[in-house]
C-alpha cells in the first residue's frame, strides 16, 4: 500500500500528442524539401533532431523510473505491460538509429532519392510509435496511477529533459501543451520551480509558434487530437 500523493500522468498525454503529431508531420517535410536545397534541409533535420532528443531521453526515463518499479509493486498485473513496453522501446530505438543514419546522410545533400528512403524510414517510425503510445495509455498509464508516487514521477519527467538546453525548454513545452488542455497544462506549471512558472506559460506558445512558422511555414500545424494519427 501507498502511502503518498500518486503520479498525474495528464503531461505524458500531452508528450505522446506531441511525438505523434511531430514525427507523423515528419515524412511529408522530408518530401517536401525541394532536391540540393541544404539549407530547407537542415532546418527540417534540425527540427526532426530535437523531438527525437525528447523521445529519447522519455523512454529512456521510462526504463529507468517506471518499468522496475511497476514490475516490483504489481506483479503479475505488471509484467506482461512491461514486458511489452521494453520490446516496443527496442524496437523503436532501432527505427530511431536508422532515422538518424538517413537524416545524418540527407542532411547535407538534400538528395530526392535519399530523403524519399528517410521518409519512408520516418513512416514506419510513426506506425510502430502510434501503436506503442496506444499500448502504454490503455495498459501502462492506469497501473502507473496506482502504483508511482508523484514523487518518482516527477524525477522521472526531470530526467526525461535529457540534456536539454534551458533556452529549448519553452519550445519543447509549447510542443507538447498545443493540442493540450489549457486547464490541465496551468496545472503542470504551478508544478514547475517559480523561476519557469513565471514565465513559460507566455513563453511556450510563442516559442512554438515561431519555431512551427520556421519548420511547417505556419504557426499553427495540423492538429492530430489526443488519439489522433496523421495521415
Amino acid at each position: 500500500m501507498i502511502n503518498e500523493p500518486l503520479a498525474d500522468v495528464r503531461d505524458m498525454y500531452m508528450a505522446h500528442t506531441m511525438f505523434r503529431r511531430e514525427i507523423g508531420l515528419a515524412p511529408a517535410l522530408v518530401r517536401g524539401v525541394p532536391g540540393g536545397d541544404v539549407t530547407r534541409a537542415a532546418t527540417v533535420a534540425d527540427h526532426f533532431q530535437v523531438v527525437d532528443n525528447s523521445l529519447h531521453h522519455h523512454h529512456v526515463a521510462e526504463d529507468e523510473h517506471v518499468w522496475p518499479r511497476l514490475a516490483e509493486r504489481a506483479g503479475a498485473e505488471a509484467e506482461p505491460v512491461v514486458r511489452v513496453m521494453e520490446e516496443q522501446h527496442t524496437a523503436i530505438g532501432a527505427l530511431l538509429d536508422e532515422v538518424r543514419a538517413g537524416l545524418a546522410r540527407w542532411r547535407g545533400t538534400a538528395d530526392a532519392a535519399q530523403g524519399e528512403a528517410l521518409a519512408d524510414v520516418m513512416t514506419r517510425l510513426h506506425e510502430h510509435l502510434v501503436e506503442h503510445l496506444a499500448v502504454e495509455e490503455d495498459l501502462a498509464l492506469p497501473l502507473i496511477e496506482k502504483h508511482i508516487t508523484a514523487a518518482e514521477w516527477g524525477r522521472m519527467i526531470a530526467d526525461s529533459a535529457g540534456d536539454v538546453v534551458p533556452e529549448r525548454i519553452p519550445l519543447i513545452f509549447g510542443m507538447m501543451a498545443y493540442e493540450a488542455d489549457p486547464g490541465t497544462v496551468r496545472d503542470i506549471v504551478t508544478q514547475m520551480p517559480p523561476e519557469i512558472s513565471a514565465v513559460i506559460g507566455e513563453l511556450a506558445p510563442k516559442s512554438y509558434a515561431a519555431h512551427a512558422q520556421q519548420v511547417y511555414g505556419t504557426a499553427t500545424p495540423a492538429r492530430i487530437g489526443a488519439r489522433g494519427a496523421v495521415a
